[in-house]
């Protein structure tokens, strides 16, 4: 660290000298504007790039370094949520029909990627959108919607005996991850450019609390996945009757519990997140007495009903996540 005196002009005005190592590098001149920035921790940021200039950041993957396809992907997407603007995949001859179909899927899977330039032996991705555009808050209740519905169509076919109800459901759980990726990748780009911050009139910390509820948020659609699988299993082997009403009643809750904790995330209620907490822990005794019920079942419906209460559980507990996620938030806003 380096330790610099304030200096004092005019009598009421302070000033700071900047490194000049600093100012030669990013090229500033006499009379340009530097943005200053006030943290929260009580810092200030200094940046050059006060309007979020979207310089290029490029990431290249030469094949020879990644012989399987799964492991490309999984990389493209890693680069993606770091906030590459640019990404190059070469290869020294002919690029595999396998890579291009793994660039297709990456494609897909995101927003905003599109090919910009496609040759023989390389092929060059490229992001169109402009994360400034995207406010963090709109991309979580896109996912709260998509999670809902999810969640309550896998029990709508469990009453209904709904397969393709059911498979879709799973369907639908890669809309929640992409979305979960771009909030993933705003924060990244905030953290390297708290000009984009400013853009987007949002704190870094705000930033981190939505990326940790779109984390918590994807993970209940995971679970929602899990229980979709798991009707499909009782459609196919039958399922008491006289269970599904508790079943579907206990579903209901838990996803009440769900409903208010995103409620209180918009409304910034320290009061109702605390006693989404408290409703959230009410629940336990009911998931708990499944396991009485279960033990008079035949192996897969038994395994297939532990698994729907086991995933209403963790929902019920990753409510009660955000609330305590959104408690800390507005404790530290005070």
């Amino acid at each position: 660290m380096e330790i610099r005196k304030i200096q004092v002009t005019g009598g009421s005005s302070y000033v700071l000298s900047l490194p000049k190592t600093w100012i030669r590098e990013r090229n500033i001149q006499k009379n340009d504007p530097i943005g200053v920035v006030s943290q929260a921790d009580g810092t200030l940021l200094i940046t050059p790039n006060i309007q979020y200039d979207r310089t290029t950041k490029v990431k290249e993957f030469p094949l020879k370094d990644y012989p399987d396809p799964q492991m490309l992907l999984r990389s493209l997407i890693g680069a993606y949520i770091s906030g590459f603007t640019a990404i190059k995949i070469t290869s020294a001859g002919r690029i595999p029909p396998k890579v291009r179909q793994v660039v297709r899927k990456f494609t897909q899977m995101t927003i905003g990627q599109e090919v910009a330039d496609e040759a023989e032996n390389s092929i060059t991705l490229k992001d169109i959108l402009n994360p400034s555009e995207m406010p963090f808050e709109n991309t979580i209740r896109r996912m709260y919607v998509i999670t809902k519905a999810m969640y309550e169509d896998a029990f709508y076919a469990l009453e209904q005996g709904k397969r393709e109800l059911a498979e879709d459901v799973a369907a639908r759980d890669t809309d929640v991850d992409r979305l979960h990726w771009l909030i993933h990748r705003q924060f990244s780009l905030i953290i390297d450019n708290p000009a984009l911050a400013l853009k987007m009139n949002i704190t870094p910390r705000m930033a981190a609390t939505y990326y940790q509820i779109s984390k918590t948020i994807e993970r209940v659609g995971d679970h929602a996945v899990l229980i979709a699988e798991s009707v499909l299993v009782l459609i196919d082997k039958g399922v008491d009757r006289t269970l599904l009403p508790k079943l579907t009643d206990l579903g209901a809750e838990s996803l009440e519990v769900f409903n208010k904790c995103i409620q209180a995330v918009f409304s910034g209620n320290i009061t109702k997140a605390n006693q989404i907490i408290v409703n959230a822990d009410g629940l336990d005794p009911q998931y708990h007495q499944f396991s009485d019920v279960t033990r008079k079942m035949k192996a897969q419906e038994a395994i297939a009903v532990n698994q729907i209460v086991q995933s209403m559980h963790r929902i019920t507990e990753y409510s009660s996540d955000i609330a305590e996620i959104l408690i800390n938030r507005l404790v530290s806003d005070v």
